[in-house]
Order: structure tokens, then C-alpha cells, then sequence
């Protein structure tokens, strides 16, 4: 067994696949989990609603084919935000969550990675940030009540773009069913010391995501998907090197959108394995 996880966003996967069809794949692909995506979209929304036949059946299905849902990746809330200046937004937010927390509780998934968005389409205010505040505290006191954690991901806006952020939240809510869940290519494209904010977090750590990304500048807005391993800002030699020293014993999902690209299966691979080869490098055991 892999000393340290190695997950694949369900978006890395073709999409057409069904449930079981694509945990065989991740298998044979040569990863350990894959990370579910409740986005914003009524197709992945409409999964909170499952009946109880679906959710056995894919329960079902990671026993008899070996590979987990740990995560969920609830993204849906960049629609419906907790910050919203529309009451009925707001309440829809709530639902959201509610129904997520339940499934993961159904599904045996252990950890729903937020945004850290208090609104996205939306400015955002003073307003909007006392909201998502009073959104978030309900949402961790649901999850502590299901035995679920709720881990805010570092983020592509300033709102939420470091750990030491996120660390203003865990003081406010003081819970461990409240955690964090670092994107190293976010993390780095905001110009952060990488090394700094890991060692903040690493005791509240439910995962890392593994991606590449071109910097934030005086110039640019900076690209926060779609950049190939390598191209980008991520020192992931270094990376891997500093979660060594940290001795971080967690899991990591390889973050990728090829779920329509010619030859998704095909890129995936390459990802796994280059990432394998940057752990060697950084002396981090795989």
C-alpha cells in the first residue's frame, strides 16, 4: 500500500463513465481514491438528492472494486453562497449543505472541501463577509453533529489565498471538524512562503491538492487550471522536500479538468508519474 494516498478529481476522468466504471479506472490508472465533484451545475447538484438505492450501490461498488470516495469537492457554493445579499441564495446554501453533509455521511466520505468564496458573482462587502461567517459556523456545527469534516481549500481570489487566512477562521470557530485543504498551485501563484504557510497548517491538513498554475503579478491575473505540470510557478521538488521535513502523513489528489480531452486516461498517467518522479526528487517517500 502507498505510504501517502494518491487520489484523481473525478474532472480528470471521461465523464460518461458511470460510478463504478470510473473507480476501475482510477485503479487501473494507478491511484487510490478519487475525489467527487459537487459543483455548481444541476447534473452534479442534482446527486445531493440520490435515493437510497444509488447511494448503496455506489457504497456497493468502492467495497467490491478497492477505491474510496474520501472527499467531496462541494464547489456548489460559488453559486449559492452563505455571503449572498439574497436571502433566498442564502437559504438555498444551506440546503446545499445540508443534503452534502448527509450524502457524505451516506457515502462514507470523510471530509467536504469548501471554497473560500463569502461570494463569487456577487461583490463582496463587509456584508457578504459577516454572512459567510455566520454561513460557516451553522455549516461546521451541522458537519460536528455527522461526524464529518469540513475543510476550506486556498483559493483563486484574495478572499481566501493562504493558509495564514485561513487560520483567522480556525481561531474564530475553534472546532476540529474545521480544516484546511491547501492547493499548492493556488498557494503558490499567490506569491506565498510555501514553507511558512505549510508548517502553519500541518497539524489541521485533510489533504493537499496538486496542480500547476502561472503567478499572480502586477501584470497578470495569473492561471489557477488547465496549466501543465511544469509549465507553471510550483516548486514541487521544494514542495515535497518541506512536507518531508513537516513529516506530513496525509493524502494528495492530482487536480485536473481532462474529462473531455482526447486522451484523458492517457493524461492522467503522465501526471501520475511526473508527480512520482518530483516526490523522488524531494526525497519524499511515495
Amino acid at each position: 500500500m502507498r505510504k501517502h494516498p494518491l487520489g484523481i478529481y473525478e474532472k480528470a476522468l471521461p465523464k460518461h463513465l458511470s460510478w463504478p466504471e470510473r473507480l476501475a479506472l482510477a485503479k487501473s490508472c494507478g491511484f487510490d481514491f478519487v475525489e467527487m465533484s459537487v459543483d455548481e451545475t444541476d447534473e452534479r447538484l442534482s446527486r445531493l438528492d440520490w435515493s437510497i438505492t444509488q447511494r448503496v450501490a455506489l457504497v456497493e461498488a468502492m467495497m467490491e472494486i478497492g477505491v474510496s470516495i474520501p472527499s467531496m469537492c462541494l464547489s456548489a457554493h460559488r453559486r449559492f453562497p452563505f455571503g449572498s445579499h439574497d436571502e433566498s441564495v442564502r437559504e438555498r446554501a444551506r440546503e446545499v449543505m445540508t443534503k452534502a453533509i448527509k450524502l457524505a455521511r451516506d457515502l462514507g466520505i470523510r471530509t467536504l472541501q469548501l471554497a473560500g468564496y463569502d461570494v463569487y458573482y456577487e461583490a463582496s462587502d463587509a456584508g457578504t463577509r459577516e454572512r459567510f461567517a455566520e454561513g460557516l459556523a451553522w455549516a461546521v456545527e451541522q458537519a460536528a453533529a455527522a461526524q464529518v469534516t469540513l475543510a476550506v481549500e486556498i483559493m483563486d481570489t484574495e478572499f481566501m489565498n493562504s493558509i495564514t487566512k485561513w487560520k483567522a477562521w480556525d481561531e474564530r470557530l475553534n472546532s476540529p471538524w474545521f480544516s484546511v485543504y491547501p492547493d499548492i498551485g493556488n498557494l503558490s501563484a499567490w506569491g506565498n512562503d510555501i514553507a511558512s504557510e505549510l508548517a502553519l497548517g500541518i497539524d489541521r491538513i485533510a489533504a493537499i491538492h496538486l496542480k500547476d498554475t502561472y503567478p499572480v503579478t502586477a501584470t497578470s491575473k495569473g492561471q489557477f487550471r488547465d496549466v501543465p505540470f511544469g509549465d507553471g510557478c510550483v516548486d514541487f521538488t521544494g514542495f515535497f522536500r518541506t512536507l518531508g521535513a513537516l513529516n506530513y502523513r496525509g493524502a494528495f489528489l492530482i487536480e485536473m479538468w481532462t474529462e473531455t480531452a482526447a486522451e484523458p486516461v492517457l493524461e492522467i498517467i503522465k501526471a501520475r508519474q511526473w508527480i512520482e518522479a518530483k516526490m523522488q526528487e524531494g526525497e519524499f517517500a511515495c
